[in-house]
């Protein structure tokens, strides 16, 4: 018996020691983080304008692009959870209008903003999260936001 649960708790074993995290971590909580190799660059973060326009409503960030910006189509962000629930994050691609960012949703229209798939996986027991794009991103301007919040974390692809 001890000679067939050996193997197993060896490979659990060792799968426990996969996950562990040891490259860079981001400097604040609740912010979250482009990953560039050994370099962490913070997103962008802002409190959206929200607006009320028939039917719709409309979030809007000032500023036509961000500071943080990405090269990569498929992103990797580093978060250090504290008070926001990684899980609750959205992501959304943002359009750029008379020099601000804006995203509109509406019940009526099927143009809806729609999340774009992310991954978001614990690192470690400090509740260090990785958050990954599933789909490769189009250039341009991005928030993730808390859900029921209008908090964003902003960055670009270029």
């Amino acid at each position: 018996m001890c000679r067939r649960l050996l193997p197993l708790i060896l490979v659990a074993a060792a799968a426990g020691f996969a996950q562990k995290y040891d490259g860079p971590r981001p400097e604040k909580p609740d912010l979250p983080y482009l990953k560039h190799g050994d370099n962490l660059v913070a997103t962008e973060s802002s409190e959206a304008k929200e607006e009320k326009r028939k039917d719709d409503t409309m979030y809007i960030m000032e500023g036509a692009s961000c500071a943080a910006k990405t090269p990569l189509p498929s992103p990797v962000l580093l978060f250090q959870a504290d008070k926001i629930q990684p899980e609750k994050l959205s992501l959304y691609k943002l359009e750029v209008k008379n020099g601000r960012r804006e995203i509109t949703f509406s019940p009526k229209k099927r143009q809806n903003a729609v999340p774009i798939r992310i991954d978001v996986n614990r690192l470690s027991s400090d509740n260090l999260y990785k958050i990954e794009v599933e789909d490769s991103l189009s250039n341009g301007e991005y928030a993730l936001s808390p859900e029921g919040s209008n908090q964003v974390f902003c960055f670009q692809v270029y």
